[in-house]
C-alpha cells in the first residue's frame, strides 16, 4: 500500500523499497521523469537552425531542435518507419533530419519529407507522418522539456521566479558540462541534495564558505531553495549561495557571479547520471578552472555518501527515520511529492 503524505513534524524518511527493484525504476521513468518538466540544456547549444540536441527524457529519447524559423521544437528521436534515431548525438546547422537507420528524411518542424524506395508501398502518404512532439520551454536561456502530461509550464515558471529570481540568473552565459556517475538510485541523490544536514560532516570545504547557522528553506508547490550567506573572497566573492531544486529533478546552484545546473537522470534502479553544467557572468568565466576543481572535489564526496547510503537501503537493516523539521522540509517536500504520485498510481489499478 503506497505510504500517505506527512506532516513535517511527525515525517519519517520515505521506504526503501521506492528505491529498489526493477518495478519502481520503471514506475518512476514513466509516471514521475517523463511528465516532469526538467532542464535539457543551455539554450545556446541550439542557437541556430538546424542546431539540435539529442537527450533522454523518463528513458524515451528526445530531439530539441531550431526550426528555420528560428524556433524550438521537440520531438521523439525515432523514425515512424522502424524506430530508428533520428540523430544520434548533438549536431549544428542540420538542414533536415535524418533517419540514422534506413535514411528517412524529416524537416526541421518534423515532417517527413523523403522516404527511399518506398514507390511501391500502396496507400503510403508522406505527407501524413511526423514525429510525434514533445513539450519544450525556454525559461533564462535554459531548455526545458517533458514527453507526457502534467501541470503548464507557466506553474512551473512561476515557481522557479519565486525560488530563483531572474535578477540572480539573468545574463549567465554557459561555459561547459560535467557528467557524473553514481551507484545509487536517483531519489537518493536528490534526497542527499534537498538538505545541508549533512554538510558539516561531508563536506569540510564546502562548509567553511557558507554559514550554516544561517540557513533557511522555502518550499512552494513544485520547487524549493536552500539558501545560506557565503564568503569565499578567492573563488565565490561574497553574497548568496542558493540551492534551488524543480521537482522532479532539476536542480540550480545559484552562487555569486555563476550558476550550477544538475539534472538527475535516472540509469537503474541503483544508477543514475548527474549532467552538471556551468554558467558564468561575463568576466567570471576566468574563474572556471578553480570553480570546477572545487565543484569536483564536492562531487566526490556527495558520491560517496550516496553509494554508501543506497547499499544502506538495500541491506534489509533499514527502516525509515524521523526527519528533522528544521533540516529537511525540503526533502519531506520532495518525498511527499512521491508519496502522491505512488498512491495515485495505486488509485488508478
Amino acid at each position: 500500500m503506497a505510504e500517505t503524505p506527512t506532516r513535517l513534524e511527525d515525517a519519517r524518511a520515505l521506504s526503501p523499497e521506492y528505491y529498489l527493484g526493477d518495478q519502481w525504476h520503471r514506475f518512476d521513468q514513466a509516471n514521475i521523469l517523463a511528465s516532469g518538466w526538467q532542464l535539457i540544456g543551455p539554450a545556446a547549444l541550439v542557437a541556430n537552425s538546424g542546431d539540435h540536441i539529442v537527450r533522454e527524457i523518463g528513458s524515451k529519447p528526445v530531439l530539441i531542435v531550431r526550426n528555420a524559423q528560428g524556433e524550438l521544437k521537440g520531438f521523439y528521436n525515432v523514425c515512424r518507419h522502424r524506430a530508428g534515431p533520428i540523430a544520434l548525438c548533438d549536431g549544428k546547422g542540420a538542414k533536415r533530419l535524418r533517419c540514422a537507420y534506413h535514411g528517412w528524411i524529416y524537416d526541421l518542424d518534423g515532417q517527413l519529407k523523403v522516404t527511399p524506395q518506398m514507390d511501391q508501398a500502396e496507400g503510403f502518404d508522406p505527407s501524413k507522418i511526423s514525429l510525434p512532439p514533445i513539450d519544450v520551454a525556454v525559461w533564462q536561456n535554459m531548455i526545458f522539456a517533458r514527453s507526457g502530461s502534467g501541470p503548464d509550464f507557466d506553474d512551473i515558471k512561476a515557481d522557479l521566479n519565486r525560488v530563483a529570481p531572474p535578477s540572480a540568473v539573468e545574463g549567465m552565459v554557459y561555459h561547459h558540462t560535467r557528467i557524473y556517475e553514481v551507484d545509487a538510485n536517483w531519489k537518493t541523490y536528490i534526497d542527499n541534495y534537498l538538505e545541508g544536514y549533512h554538510v558539516p560532516v561531508v563536506h569540510a570545504g564546502l562548509n567553511a564558505l557558507i554559514e550554516y547557522d544561517v540557513y533557511d528553506i522555502d518550499l512552494t508547490h513544485w520547487a524549493s531553495v536552500q539558501s545560506s550567506p557565503m564568503t569565499d573572497p578567492d573563488l565565490y566573492g561574497t553574497g548568496e549561495a542558493r540551492y534551488v531544486f524543480l521537482y522532479p529533478n532539476t536542480m540550480l546552484n545559484i552562487l555569486p557571479g555563476r550558476v550550477q545546473t544538475n539534472r538527475v537522470v535516472a540509469v537503474s534502479d541503483n544508477k543514475c547520471l548527474v549532467e552538471f553544467s556551468y554558467y558564468y557572468r561575463p568576466g567570471e568565466e576566468a574563474k572556471a578552472d578553480r570553480d570546477d576543481a572545487f565543484s569536483e572535489e564536492v562531487q566526490d564526496e556527495d558520491r560517496m555518501i550516496c553509494e554508501r547510503v543506497q547499499k544502506g537501503l538495500a541491506s534489509g537493516a533499514y527502516t525509515p527515520g524521523r526527519l528533522s523539521p528544521a533540516q529537511e522540509s525540503a526533502v519531506w517536500h520532495f518525498q511527499n511529492l512521491l508519496r502522491r504520485a505512488y498512491a495515485a498510481a495505486e488509485t488508478q489499478d
